[in-house]
């Protein structure tokens, strides 16, 4: 199967890493084997996915194995992404229907995802090496869309490189509802992450989520 590369993709291309990016070779080694396993499935870094003028930006952990490394598009595939996106359609975030697949024509509103780390770390755990390692990506990104005015953080990882990117960090601790103001006037916002484990043992629910976003559209301003 051919594969477009990530920069083809992404509505930021210039901030895209490379298909074959060297960057982290445990990561690099991870990709290669299930390349090898998996010939049909993206197994590569992922692209930024919505609106290049969003005034939202969204930041993940990693593509997941059966989701985002599968499928290319973050969030797609897996369970995350079905309470991911059933939240952005209901906040007029996105529109069309979440099938589950990038070819269910999906668009997002004023809004782009990204992620901390663009390849799949094994168990779903990037080092803090990594972590680093690509942070430039995640820089260049919030630095090209210079509409943002809110940042979403799911998880603790993605907390720290977005504090980290945005000026934030050490001081922004990472919890689920908090809030800090970066020296430009953005505003990093942070969740638990919307995974299986976080929702079925109640640490997250579908209100608790719900909440972010219905902060993050206060936040917006006109």
């Amino acid at each position: 199967m051919a594969f477009a590369s990530p920069a083809d993709l992404s509505p930021i291309p210039r901030t895209e890493a490379p298909r074959d990016c060297p960057l982290c070779p445990r990561l690099v080694r991870f990709r290669e084997k299930l390349r090898d396993e998996f010939p049909d499935w993206w197994n590569a870094p992922v692209p930024a996915f919505g609106d290049p003028e969003a005034w939202l930006a969204i930041v993940g952990l990693a593509p997941g194995k059966k989701g985002a490394n599968r499928t290319g598009r973050p969030f797609t595939g897996d369970y995350s992404g079905e309470i991911f996106y059933s939240t952005l359609l209901r906040f007029g975030l996105a529109s069309g229907e979440y099938l589950g697949e990038p070819s269910d024509g999906l668009r997002l509103n004023g809004t782009i995802v990204l992620n901390a780390v663009k390849c799949l770390p094994p168990a779903n755990k990037p080092t803090p090496e990594e972590v680093a390692t690509c942070g430039h990506y995640l820089e260049a990104s919030l630095a090209a869309l210079r509409k943002v005015r809110v940042v979403v953080a799911l998880g603790q990882i993605a907390h720290v490189a977005a504090a980290r990117t945005l000026g934030l960090w050490p001081k922004s601790k990472f919890a689920h509802g908090a809030e800090a103001v970066a020296a430009d006037g953005r505003v990093l916002l942070s969740s638990y992450h919307c995974s299986r484990q976080n929702t079925n043992t109640g640490r997250l629910t579908s209100e608790m989520f719900e909440s972010v976003f219905e902060r993050a559209l206060k936040l917006r301003g006109d």
